[in-house]
């Protein structure tokens, strides 16, 4: 009852304001003051403010909002886990089993197909400490 009176009053006051504002040929002012007072207004018409205070003052309607932030926490907490451990998130897609029998066929390409390279045998790690050696050399180390 008291929360209907303050929209009220609310309202009211701004009506008046607009009222002013327009009087002084700032209409542009005047009418977002009056749109802004009519909110309250409407808001007490529509039942949404007894509502809001019953809601407020009601034990089972904040049990309710501590289950829903539960709720968020738990699944805020399980994207993380999924996040960290990789699981999850953003599917790649599979890879085509004959990707050129999904590319249209528009004759030859263009450019030149890549050659096979051959492989070349892995480096023996005393390659690898020579070059580590000729910079130490190199500063004098």
């Amino acid at each position: 009852m008291i929360a209907e009176t303050v929209c009220s009053a609310v309202a009211v006051a701004g009506l008046g304001i607009a009222g002013v504002l327009a009087f002084r040929k700032r209409f542009l002012k005047a009418a977002r003051t009056a749109a802004y007072a009519l909110v309250p207004l409407g808001l007490v018409m529509t039942g949404a403010v007894e509502w809001a205070v019953d809601t407020a003052f009601s034990p089972t309607a904040w049990a309710g909002f501590g289950v829903l932030g539960g709720a968020w926490l738990l699944f805020m907490g399980t994207r993380a886990v999924e996040r960290r451990r990789g699981v999850g998130g953003r599917r790649k897609e599979p890879e085509a089993v004959a990707p050129a029998a999904s590319a249209p066929s528009l004759g030859e390409s263009r450019r030149p197909a890549p050659a096979a390279q051959p492989k070349q045998p892995k480096a023996e790690p005393a390659e690898d400490f020579s070059d580590i050696e000729a910079i130490l050399k190199k500063h004098g180390i």
